[in-house]
């Protein structure tokens, strides 16, 4: 139906995303069908239909919303949004409907549903409130009402804390209702979302984030309703603490501040506690402490954040912040995490995204977990971050990092309810104490087919292994391979006796790397056109190994494919070290082509391992074999980085060239000049050798 429909000349455009998942986005739900509509006066007056993809994610929808002012104030008491309602149906869950969906003109938000099985009875209709008038906050009626409640129970708690999850009632302390429970980080953003318009002033909606920080914070220091005798953390109520409502929609402006003030409270000076910021709204209910829509006036004047909380609460607080999370091994470390980095908390980056791969198999694992930030790790970051709606940057920063500790905690509980369990000593190679056969899946099945991975490279008979955490034919297969060469029962299931078998073969593998002036076995025959696998994966990384020292050898795609591009790059190698000229791959290219890549990968090539910059800038109009270098080098980095253009790798430095140079250097985060100096000639020649050697 035709947003035409709605009526209305004072309209513009808001955007909705609805994503299906399970488990606190522990699994996505894919092929949802989600239908998006509007009624007015008992006529749907507007609908569209769409379906989740493989992540579970709809596209972004444009639905009509009231136009606004950017100088929106409490003057204004014209609704700023339009209301639409949400059903989401898929195969082996009940239909959820969620209704009054809040859309703001200019804004983007998203909607994440999480259907109950069909074998769970209960209404799946939810409403979704409007933004309330604020009534924070008053004790259970009589004369105190409006007044703080007195922050004099006992502190439980010797530590300020943030919990993963946070429990909240549904209604009044000493009403029935229901008790929900959710990650910490969304019931922020859900607050947020529910008190304020997204349409505010940055430092307006960042000042009441930081005071819902602090209230909640203070609420969980003091076990406020715990020490009660109550069985939840908090309540929705707008009473006595702050609006909740479930099964809302987010918004991306308010997602942004709670992601970067996320860990951060107020704090009054010489107090540990966090601060007890009241606040209310300011039109209907009166308080001492802050006004929402104060806030919103004092931003438009100029106010910052920090100043309008003082405004409020005097010139005695400041900002603090907490890493202290429950329930996770090691928290965030104020720094963010990158590329070359390593340690403990790499190694905890790349264990946590790995099992998330489990149920995102868009996320490619990192084998082998080392502590490493090398480019595997940069990628799969990367995929997460564009998964969960982060700035896909391939950096752990805060907002990154306590993602992926909730997304991995929800990932846990959810194996839990399965009782697939958390392995104490995975990495060690001890035996996982069940056995994995095919319809497995989890961290110890990618670990068991890291394992055989490494194994076939030695053992031509075991076929190669995908490492996806699924155990299907292809790792039986495998398995059987290996059974059979190592004298065990061929049954393809991976007992104790198999387990520790393929362990101490692959503990072996160090004794059997290639030496750096040897070659590693060869296959037995001519590698040549249209053929495939992992011996020609072996000499296609080989070759680029080479072309980082020797330029006339074009770079190539890792693929495993022995297409055109590998052909010519063989031939290259060839001409270079006076072989005959075929573009096939017998034993003397063989032997050659790897004992000069472990040379170069040992340092032991005559020159650098990297090329040393000659000390002339490069750009538009140079010409040379350091043109063609870079050009081969940004060529090949672009195939995992698709921000940069492709070009043409002809040794002039035209404007392709200077497009892709920029291209880097803006991902790289240095000057974005297009020009190659020496700063960018290493980083291209570094992230080059990181992607492919």
């Amino acid at each position: 139906m035709p947003y035409s429909s709605l009526g209305g000349e004072n309209i513009a455009t808001g955007y909705l995303q609805v994503q299906t998942s399970l488990g606190n986005q522990a699994y996505a739900i894919k092929q949802a069908m989600v239908r998006i509509y509007k009624v007015n006066n008992d006529e749907v007056v507007f609908e569209d239909f769409l379906m989740t993809d493989e992540q579970g994610k709809t596209e972004n929808v444009a639905l009509y919303a009231p136009a606004r002012s950017l100088s929106l104030n409490e003057e204004n008491d014209d609704r700023p949004y339009e209301i639409y309602n949400v059903q989401v149906r898929a195969n082996g869950f009940e239909m959820e409907e969620i209704l009054g969906v809040q859309i703001f003109a200019g804004e983007y938000s998203i909607l994440n549903v999480e259907p109950l099985p069909t074998r769970i009875q209960r209404s799946a209709q939810r409403n979704i409130d409007v933004i309330p008038d604020h009534h924070l906050l008053t004790n259970e009626g009589g004369n105190n009402a409006g007044q703080t409640p007195p922050n004099t129970t006992a502190r439980i708690l010797n530590q300020v804390v943030i919990p993963t999850n946070i429990t909240v009632h549904l209604g009044r302390p000493d009403r029935d209702a229901e008790n929900i429970t959710v990650p910490f980080l969304y019931y922020l953003k859900n607050c947020a979302s529910s008190e304020i318009y997204p349409t505010w002033p940055y430092e307006a909606l960042k000042a009441n984030i930081w005071a819902q920080m602090s209230l909640v914070l203070n609420r969980i220091y003091t076990e406020w309703y715990r020490s009660k005798g109550y069985n939840f953390d908090i309540t929705n109520s707008t009473a006595f603490d702050q609006a909740f409502v479930k099964g809302r929609n987010i918004y991306d402006s308010i997602s942004v501040v709670v992601d970067e003030v996320f860990g951060e409270y107020i704090q009054k000076r010489n107090y540990l506690e966090p601060y007890y910021a009241e606040y209310c709204d300011g039109k209907i209910a009166t308080c001492p402490g802050m006004k929402q829509w104060g806030s919103l006036d004092l931003a438009n004047r100029g106010y910052s954040a920090l100043r309008i909380l003082r405004y409020y609460y005097g010139d005695e607080i400041n900002i603090v912040e907490t890493n202290n999370i429950q329930d996770i091994v090691s928290s965030y470390r104020g720094t963010p995490l990158r590329r070359g980095d390593s340690g403990q908390q790499v190694r905890q980056i790349q264990e946590q995204l790995n099992a998330i791969a489990i149920n995102y198999p868009n996320i490619q694992p990192i084998f082998p977990i080392n502590g490493e930030f090398n480019a595997a790790t940069e990628a799969a970051v990367r995929t997460f971050q564009q998964q969960f709606d982060l700035s896909v940057d391939g950096v752990v920063g805060k907002a990154t990092w306590y993602k992926i500790s909730y997304i991995y905690a929800a990932v846990r509980k959810l194996a839990e309810l399965k009782s697939i369990g958390q392995i104490q000593n995975l990495y060690s190679g001890e035996w996982p104490g069940s056995n994995l056969r095919e319809g497995s899946k989890g961290v110890e099945v990618q670990l068991l087919q890291y394992y055989l991975a490494s194994i076939a490279v030695f053992y031509n008979e075991i076929p190669e292994v995908a490492i996806d955490g699924r155990f299907g034919r292809g790792l039986e297969a495998a398995v059987i391979a290996f059974q059979k060469r190592f004298g065990l029962i061929q049954d393809g299931i991976v007992g104790r006796a198999t387990w520790d078998r393929i362990y101490a073969v692959f503990s072996t593998l160090d004794q059997e790397i290639v030496p750096p002036d040897s070659a590693p076995p060869y296959p037995g025959q001519p590698l040549r056109s249209g053929a495939s696998g992992a011996n020609v994966s072996a000499v296609q990384l080989a070759l680029n190994t080479v072309s980082s020292q020797y330029s006339v050898i074009p770079v190539v795609v890792v693929d495993g494919i022995f297409g055109n591009g590998t052909r010519n790059a063989v031939i290259a190698f060839q001409r270079q070290f006076d072989l005959d000229a075929d573009g096939i791959v017998g034993l003397q290219t063989w032997n050659l082509l790897f004992t000069t890549a472990n040379r170069i990968d040992h340092g032991d090539e005559p020159g650098q391992s990297q090329p040393l910059f000659s000390g002339t800038l490069l750009s538009v109009g140079s010409r040379g074999n350091d043109v063609l270098l870079i050009q081969q080098r940004l060529k090949a980095i672009s195939i995992y980085y698709t921000a940069i253009p492709d070009l043409a790798a002809d040794g002039i430095f035209g404007s392709g060239t200077q497009a892709s140079v920029i291209a880097f250097q803006r991902l790289m985060g240095i000057t974005a000049d297009g020009i190659v100096g020496q700063q960018t000639w290493n980083l291209i020649n570094q992230t080059y050798q990181e992607l492919f050697q």
